[in-house]
């Protein structure tokens, strides 16, 4: 089954927490802390994979989620770090945040990667919190949550030339005379449901053409089949446009089908007009099919595109076809291929926006502070401990937080949430007893 969109949900692997122990061992009395550091959680990973051709293992299974990293222990022990989950995705997928839309990676090269959803942090063991005053600290980080998100996939064949027209054209024909590709073949239209590959050799050249569904008009904005399938057109780097010598499907005109056809393209993306294109007259060996082919060759020459009349059935000018579809496509490709070692085959999202601090006032006695930084502090603070809560106090003051509420307008006895966390606003008193 042939799948080009998918929705799931992907989930990074929470970090572990650090280790709260202290050596204990026959004649070491005061052995100090040595409790060790959380594994950092896994990450979810995509990867373009050629040897897939759909989205078909992500209709299935919908949920994904890379390991967590494991707790650390005593005699500074670190825990183990998770590993990622790599999912495999055919060349030419696109991947965006399914809430914002964003895009976060467009995978068309061999071994693309992109990290969709990134692991959390291990926490620190106690050995990190030991300062001149506080030889013996009896509190450890816990593990940072692992980031987690719905994505769209969409996939967007990577083919070097397309075959578009009306239904019953002959594309299915022409395609299985060009290559090895043998999709079904019927004298009805909408015989085509999904879009077909075949690799085409010409002298020394080979190239990708596809097969898509039939066009009607008003395809850019939902009919007929086809418009589920324009996407796969967009990548290509020249449009073979099939035309039925005998009228075919609803006994448009040839030229005037034409236009139609063009203007679903560019309806669809304004640059489809612009691309290279080649018209192509099929069902030459049908009788009648001559003078409507005449009429179309000279269309062809006044706008100063390619033409050539062929014959899928008998194979009538399809050498001529294939080996000019080769030449071109090399030269198109070549002009466009980017200089080597400018690809980037490595793709991370930027960090969340509310990465700088920020003090919001939300009600009349009611502040917000955002921030990835402070966020991250405060989640990985156990809220049950009351030397880890003082610590998490003066780390929040030291990184300007006490600063910003001020600034914000906050007063002494308002309300203060950060993430999961509330308390009161004290700015030179004790330490707030924080509320989850």
């Amino acid at each position: 089954m042939f799948v080009d969109e998918a929705k799931i949900h992907v989930k990074g692997g929470d970090g572990g927490a650090g280790c709260m122990s202290f050596r204990r061992e026959k004649h070491v009395p005061k052995g100090g802390p040595d409790g060790g550091d959380g594994g950092r959680g896994g990450s979810v990973v995509f990867e373009a994979d050629h040897t897939l051709s759909t989205l078909l293992d992500f209709h299935y299974k919908r949920h994904f989620k890379a390991q967590r990293g494991t707790h650390g222990k005593g005699s500074r022990m670190d825990g183990a770090n998770g590993e990622d989950l790599v999912l495999h995705v055919p060349l030419g997928t696109i991947v965006r945040d399914e809430e914002t839309g964003r895009l976060l990676a467009d995978l068309t090269h061999e071994g693309d990667r992109a990290v969709v959803a990134r692991g959390g942090s291990g926490g620190r063991g106690n050995t990190h919190f030991v300062t001149p005053t506080r030889r013996a600290p009896a509190f450890a980080e816990l593990g940072e949550p692992a980031e987690e998100r719905w994505v769209l996939l969409e996939l967007k064949l990577l083919a070097d030339a397309a075959l578009v027209g009306f239904p019953s054209v002959g594309k299915s024909s022409l395609i299985a005379c060009m290559s090895a590709a043998r999709p079904k073949i019927a004298d009805y239209p909408f015989t085509t449901l999904v879009p077909n590959l075949g690799v085409v050799r010409s002298g020394g050249n080979s190239f990708v053409v596809a097969d898509v569904p039939g066009l009607i008009e008003g395809a850019s904005e939902g009919a007929g089949l086809g418009h589920a399938f324009l996407r796969h057109i967009e990548r290509t780097a020249l449009i073979l446009h099939v035309i039925d010598l005998t009228g075919g499907y609803d006994e448009h005109e040839p030229i005037e089908g034409i236009g139609v056809i063009d203007a679903e393209l560019a309806a669809h993306a304004r640059d489809l007009v612009d691309r290279p294109r080649v018209l192509v007259g099929n069902k030459l060996d049908v009788e009648g099919a001559t003078e409507a082919s005449a009429r179309v060759a000279a269309y062809a020459l006044e706008h100063e595109v390619p033409y050539f009349a062929v014959s899928a059935v008998t194979g009538e000018g399809m050498d001529a076809l294939v080996l000019a579809v080769g030449e071109m496509v090399h030269e198109i490709r070549s002009a466009a291929k980017p200089p080597a070692g400018e690809h980037e085959a490595f793709f991370t999202h930027a960090p969340p926006e509310d990465e700088d601090l920020r003090a919001t006032r939300t009600g009349k006695h009611s502040f917000e502070v955002t921030g990835r930084h402070v966020m991250r502090m405060v989640i990985m603070t156990d809220m049950n401990n009351d030397e880890a809560v003082a610590h998490l106090q003066r780390r929040l003051r030291r990184s300007g937080v006490e600063e910003a509420l001020t600034r914000a307008g906050a007063l002494e006895g308002d309300e203060v949430t950060i993430g999961p966390v509330s308390f009161d606003f004290e700015p030179e008193g004790d330490t707030p007893s924080p509320e989850i």
